[in-house]
C-alpha cells in the first residue's frame, strides 16, 4: 500500500478537503473513539490503542444482499482473471537478494558499504522511505480492511474461494515490501529503530478509517487508487535515490514499485469488471469515495509523540515530490479513462450525477490546489522522531 496525502495540501496548515458526508443507508454505524490535541496532559491521558486523531463515523454493511450476490456469481472470472496477476513463490524475489548476505565473509564490508552510500542521501529522504515502510508493515490492518468486505471475505482464514486465496496470497506477496525496507533502514545507520518500530505498533494498534463500509464496490476502488499511488511514491523514491547516488536503494524502490504496479492492474480489473456488470452501481460506488476522499492507509500514524506526524510526513512527500497532491488528481483521471467512465451510458439520474462528478474532478481538484498554492505560507520544519529529532523542512 502507499501514503496518500489530502488533496491540494501544500503544507499541513492548509489544503483542500470536500465536505465529510456521513451515510446513513445503514442501520449499523456507531462512533469510534476520538482524540484531541497532543500535549503532554493528553498523551499521558490517552487510552490504549486509540487512534490520534479523529475518525468518521462508521457505516457499515451498506451493500444490499442482491449486489454481494454478484461477487459470489465472479467466482470463476476471479479464478481465470485475478489470481493468475499472483507470481509463484519459487518465482518471487526475496528481501535477502537485495540485502547484504549476514551468511558471508564479506558481510561485514558489504555492510560498511551500505552504510556509506546512506551517509550521502538527506534526512528528509529518510523520512518519506521511514513513511513509506510503516505503511508497508501495518500490513495486518490491510489483510483485515479486505476481510471486512461482504461476499468476499476470507470465511475461515484458509477459505478456498478465489476471493480468499488473492487476499491471502497479496498479502503474502506486499509482506516482503516491508521487511525489505525495514532491513535495509536498520543496517543503514541513519534512523532511530526503536521509534519507528513504536510508529509500527502505534500503526497497527490504531487501524485505519477508508469508509468502505463492507462494501467490495468501495474497497475495490479504494485499493484500485491506493495501489497506483504507491506505485507512484515508491518510483518516486527510486528516482531520488538513483539522483543521491545509491543504486542499490533504487533497485529496492523499483522493484517494490513494479510489484505494487501489478497490484494496482488486478484491482483495477476487478473494478473494470464491476462497471462492465453493473455501471450504475460502480460510478455510484466511484463517485461516492472520491467525495469521502481516498484517505492514506497510514493516516492514523503517531509515534507517541506527535499527534501530527501524518501531517508532517505528507507535507515532506509533497516538497520531495514523492506523492503530491497533483498525483492525486492524475490518478483520479487515470482510473476514469481506464474505466471508460466518460463513455458509460443509460444511467439512472443518481448515475449520471457522479459520473459527471467524477470526470470533472481531477480539473476542479487541479484549479483548487493552484489557488492553495498560491495562498500557502511555509510551514516551521519539524523534528522527526525517526531521525533522532532532527529537524526537516515541510
Amino acid at each position: 500500500m502507499a501514503l496518500k496525502l489530502n488533496p491540494l495540501m501544500t503544507s499541513p496548515q492548509s489544503g483542500f478537503a470536500l465536505p465529510s458526508m456521513v451515510n446513513l443507508r445503514s442501520p449499523k454505524f456507531l462512533m469510534a473513539s476520538t482524540l484531541g490535541s497532543g500535549t503532554k496532559e493528553v498523551e499521558n491521558a490517552r487510552k490504549p490503542f486509540t487512534p490520534p486523531r479523529e475518525v468518521h463515523i462508521q457505516v457499515t454493511h451498506s451493500l444490499p444482499p442482491q449486489k454481494i450476490e454478484i461477487f459470489k456469481s465472479l467466482e470463476g472470472w476471479a479464478e481465470q482473471n485475478i489470481l493468475t496477476y499472483l507470481k509463484p513463490v519459487e518465482k518471487c524475489w526475496q528481501p535477502q537478494d537485495f540485502l547484504p548476505d549476514p551468511a558471508s565473509d564479506g558481510f561485514e564490508d558489504q555492510v560498511r558499504e551500505l552504510r556509506a552510500r546512506a551517509k550521502e542521501i538527506p534526512d528528509d529522504y529518510f523520512v518519506c522511505l521511514v513513511g513509506d515502510m510503516i505503511t508497508e508493515e501495518a500490513l495486518p490492518t490491510y489483510q483485515t480492511m479486505l476481510n471486512t468486505l461482504d461476499g468476499v471475505r476470507d470465511e475461515t482464514g484458509a477459505s478456498p474461494t478465489p476471493w480468499a486465496i488473492w487476499t491471502r496470497a497479496w498479502t503474502a506477496e506486499e509482506n516482503r515490501h516491508g521487511d525489505l525496507l525495514n532491513k535495509y533502514l536498520y543496517l543503514s545507520g541513519r534512523v532511530d529503530m526503536r521509534q519507528i518500530e513504536k510508529t509500527i505498533q502505534y500503526l497497527i494498534g490504531s487501524g485505519m478509517d477508508p469508509r468502505t463500509e463492507n462494501s467490495p464496490y468501495l474497497g475495490f476502488i479504494y485499493t484500485s487508487f491506493q495501489e497506483r499511488a504507491t506505485f507512484i511514491s515508491h518510483g518516486n523514491t527510486a528516482r531520488h535515490a538513483k539522483q543521491h547516488g545509491d543504486f542499490k536503494l533504487a533497485q529496492i524502490c523499483g522493484t517494490i514499485a513494479a510489484d505494487e504496479k501489478r497490484h494496482e492492474n488486478a484491482y483495477s480489473k476487478i473494478t473494470e469488471k464491476l462497471f462492465e456488470i453493473d455501471p450504475d452501481g460502480t460510478v455510484v460506488a466511484f463517485a461516492d469515495m472520491m467525495r469521502k476522499k481516498i484517505s492514506m492507509p497510514a493516516h492514523l500514524m503517531y509515534d507517541g509523540r506527535d499527534d501530527n506526524l501524518f501531517e508532517h510526513f505528507s507535507a515532506v512527500a509533497q516538497r520531495l515530490g514523492v506523492y503530491t497532491a497533483r498525483d492525486y488528481a492524475d490518478i483520479l483521471e487515470f482510473l476514469v479513462g481506464r474505466w471508460e467512465v466518460e463513455k458509460l451510458s443509460g444511467l439512472s439520474s443518481e448515475g449520471r450525477s457522479a459520473q459527471e462528478y467524477v470526470c470533472k474532478l481531477a480539473q476542479r481538484i487541479r484549479k483548487l490546489e493552484e489557488r492553495a498554492a498560491g495562498r500557502s505560507k511555509q510551514a516551521p520544519p519539524a523534528a522527526f522522531s525517526w531521525i533522532f529529532d532532527r529537524k526537516v523542512e515541510l
